[in-house]
């Protein structure tokens, strides 16, 4: 099983509507790669390692998927609407990254 991990830095921009990411842009992805994923989960970040700092990421979602082939496939299908969406919900670049799940 694989997990796409995209992290929106709290320094990279001006702009998060976390409500849109949660009820239109994450339901838009799962619906256009179907099977491909499995569950995703939403992240909104409250604070940073010290008591009362702010969090290093405003928000992070994860999406899990049987392999890297299959997501990428039904990603790729998609990609010009699923990014297209994304100018409604932030300006920030998002960091991703592809992990292997070794044990849950």
């Amino acid at each position: 099983m694989i997990k796409m991990s995209v992290y929106y830095p709290a320094d990279g921009g001006s702009k998060f509507d976390h409500d849109y990411y949660r009820t239109r842009h994450m339901p838009l992805l799962q619906d256009k790669l179907g099977d491909a994923c499995l569950r995703y989960e939403i992240e909104k970040g409250i604070e940073g390692r010290e008591p009362g700092s702010g969090p290093q990421f405003v928000a992070a979602c994860h999406v899990y998927s049987q392999t890297l082939e299959t997501f990428l496939e039904a990603l790729n299908s998609h990609s010009a609407e699923i990014r297209a969406d994304v100018a409604n919900y932030t300006d920030i670049a998002p960091i991703v990254q592809f992990s292997e799940i070794v044990e849950a």
